[in-house]
């Protein structure tokens, strides 16, 4: 089976719709790819930047090459905002994964880019900017064996 790392660093958000009247907003992302929700990941929420959240995080995936070149696999960051009674949805990013990876293709596999973040079908609730990298493709045999050897490491 082929497939690539995909890795993303999550910038920041700015002019997010402030859904907190009385406290601080703190805004976390979920991330996910495709409708699998063990590809889910979470970053740490920001909690200083209220409508405006910087991050400067990353995560990594493991991804097949199908998805990568079906066009319906979709790539998906939810921002929320951290409560006590129930973390408050913000809005969401939505690319198909295949456009992501057209993208940065012409310039050698990694993109920085900014996207409307939206609630609903409503406009534009201010805008999400994060960048992203494609490995080189490989087999996932070589990939399990290099994580094997990777865990096999000198004390």
């Amino acid at each position: 089976m082929e497939c690539r790392k995909f890795e993303l660093t999550l910038i920041s958000a700015n002019q997010l719709e402030d859904v907190r009247r009385l406290f601080k907003m703190e805004v976390y992302c979920k991330v996910s790819i495709g409708s699998n929700p063990r590809m889910e990941k979470r970053s740490p929420a920001d909690r200083h930047g209220e409508i405006n959240p910087a991050w400067n995080f990353s995560m990594e995936y493991t991804i097949l090459e199908e998805m990568i070149q079906h066009p319906n696999t979709m790539f998906v960051i939810k921002l929320y905002c951290k409560r006590m009674l129930g973390d408050r949805y913000v809005g969401e990013v939505h690319a198909p994964l295949k456009d992501l990876f057209d993208y940065a293709y012409h310039s050698g596999g990694s993109a920085v880019v900014t996207y409307p973040v939206r609630k609903g079908c409503a406009d534009s609730q201010g805008a999400l900017r994060f960048s992203y990298r494609f490995g080189a493709r490989i087999s996932i045999e070589k990939l399990l064996l290099a994580e094997t050897l990777a865990g096999w490491g000198m004390p």
